[in-house]
């Protein structure tokens, strides 16, 4: 009989909000990390009532509350990477990046949602800032859209161009590594840019992430998507490069799997359970 106390599971936290239509948010990300082989948990920012065509309301969960499930889960099961989505208030960052700490939480993808899909802000001027200075420095990669960017930044993003210099300024924000998405500028192609800091005295890396675009409707929850993704490979033990080339390859499939599905009225989601792995096993 096989001694299961010297094995777990890829354990991986989503500290985020929820979604009633399950395409993105803390729901995507539990499809995401199931789909990868990963046992999934959560700790629930705020309730969003939504659907295909967009919010209706949202409710904000108690700061002490966010605190207890992550102190839940953690001092428990434990937690090998960490997936932060939306932060509505100052006091929930300040609540996330205490936690970060007191669990010694180092594997961090944060997913700075601050803008919905109609342009409105979800986070107010103050939180920003809290953000970037709270989370940025804990955080082992920020992922951010263009519209999200030209918030952190103060200016819009129009260029292909642009975005190497753009990542490189989010990078001096305080951040250790930026994956900036290109998603959102027109074209056949789209090019995402990863970019490391250097250790003292040495240049920052750089990567250029080329793919095809695919044609799909079906966009719901792409960036939580792929922010779950890379935790999810990091707690499998791969490298931040290495996680992120294989979560846009997973999201690229999901993308294409769904495209030809009609979920509701509005912008459908991906196929997250599109060739599901079974639970990894690792050694405790």
């Amino acid at each position: 009989m096989m001694n299961t106390s010297m094995n777990r599971y890829p354990r991986v936290l989503s500290i985020a909000g929820s979604d009633s239509s399950g395409g993105a948010g803390i729901q995507a990300d539990l499809k995401t990390f199931s789909a990868l082989g990963c046992y999934g948990m959560t700790a629930i920012t705020a309730l969003t009532a939504q659907n295909t065509q967009g919010v209706r309301a949202i409710h904000s969960v108690p700061a002490t509350m966010l605190r207890d499930q992550i102190d839940a889960v953690v001092e428990d099961i434990g937690v090998d990477a960490v997936k932060i989505g939306m932060l509505h208030s100052p006091e929930v960052v300040m609540t996330v990046a205490e936690a970060l700490d007191v669990h010694g939480l180092l594997q961090v993808v944060l997913d700075p949602v601050m803008v919905a899909a109609n342009g409105a802000k979800l986070i107010s001027d103050e939180a920003i800032d809290v953000l970037v200075r709270e989370l940025f420095p804990r955080a082992l990669v920020v992922t951010p859209n263009l519209d999200e960017a030209a918030l952190l930044l103060g200016r819009p993003l129009t260029e292909t161009d642009e975005l190497e210099r753009a990542a490189q300024e989010l990078l001096r924000q305080g951040a250790h590594a930026v994956l900036l998405k290109g998603g959102h500028l027109p074209g056949h192609e789209v090019l995402d840019i990863l970019v490391q800091a250097g250790t003292a005295g040495e240049a920052g890396v750089l990567h250029k992430l080329h793919s095809s675009r695919i044609s799909t409707h079906n966009l719901h929850g792409t960036g939580c998507t792929l922010s779950s993704a890379i935790a999810a490979y990091l707690a499998l033990g791969f490298s931040l490069p290495e996680a992120v080339q294989s979560a846009r390859a997973y999201v690229r499939s999901a993308l294409d799997a769904g495209a030809n599905v009609k979920t509701g009225t509005g912008v459908g989601p991906l196929n997250h359970g599109f060739a599901p792995q079974a639970m990894k096993v690792q050694a405790a």
